[in-house]
């Protein structure tokens, strides 16, 4: 059952970082090289390159080779390793967090 915590060590501390999660939404929908990434930022080559071996280090996205380019996109395992965390420690579904905390908003209006 806790298999899970063993295996994410360093994905917590890459998630840290609001650039990273950033990146990792971007990279959700397509594969990215890291000039496309840094079309969002306002850092330099360097710094998008170091944001993401953190992630790739922390096996949040994985990298492929294509000529002279490298392509980065999300690591879908990893990513529902966390929801999986998630949804143990809530003890139920994220929908059903997400319901949870909609209804929680709507009360307070």
């Amino acid at each position: 059952m806790l298999n899970y915590l063993i295996v994410m060590g360093s994905p917590w501390k890459a998630l840290s970082d609001d650039s990273r999660r950033q990146m990792l939404l971007l990279l959700k929908n397509k594969e990215m090289t890291p000039s496309d990434l840094a079309q969002y930022f306002d850092f330099t080559l360097p710094a998008v390159s170091t944001h993401l071996r953190i992630l790739k280090e922390a096996d949040l996205i994985t990298e492929q080779r294509h000529g002279k380019n490298k392509f980065y996109s999300i690591n879908q395992k990893q990513t529902l390793e966390l929801m999986k965390f998630f949804e143990n420690m809530w003890g139920y579904k994220m929908d059903s967090l997400k319901e949870f905390v909609e209804n929680k908003e709507r009360k307070r209006k």
